[in-house]
C-alpha cells in the first residue's frame, strides 16, 4: 500500500504505508489512512516527529530484502520530504491530509 500525504501548500509525498502509518503514530495520529490534520494540529504533530527524530526515538527501518538487494534507508532520512510538507503546512497555517 502507498500513502501520499497532500495539502495546498506543498508537492505531494508519496510513501509506503508501513513508513506512513510508522510517522503517523509518532505524531500522536491513529494510524488511519485516509485521515488528516487540522490546521491547529499540524505544528504539534511536526514539533513530535521532529523531537522523536531528534532523540532518535524512531523505530528501525523495516527489514531489507532477504536476497540482500536493496539496502535500507533510515527513517531518518525518509522522514525529511514528510518534515518539509508539515513545515510548509504549519507556516501557511492550512491542513494535511493523506490517502
Amino acid at each position: 500500500m502507498l500513502v501520499t500525504f497532500n495539502t495546498d501548500v506543498h508537492a505531494d509525498i508519496t510513501m509506503f504505508g508501513d513508513i506512513a502509518v510508522t510517522f503517523l503514530k509518532i505524531m500522536g495520529h491513529s494510524g488511519t489512512v485516509p485521515g488528516a490534520i487540522q490546521a491547529e494540529d499540524v505544528p504539534a504533530a511536526l514539533n513530535r516527529l521532529r523531537t522523536a527524530i531528534a532523540t532518535q526515538q524512531i523505530p528501525a527501518p523495516p527489514a531489507g530484502d532477504k536476497d540482500g538487494g536493496e539496502s535500507t534507508i533510515s527513517l531518518k532520512n525518509r522522514a525529511i520530504p514528510l518534515i518539509e510538507l508539515f513545515e510548509a503546512a504549519a507556516k501557511a497555517e492550512t491542513y494535511v491530509m493523506w490517502k
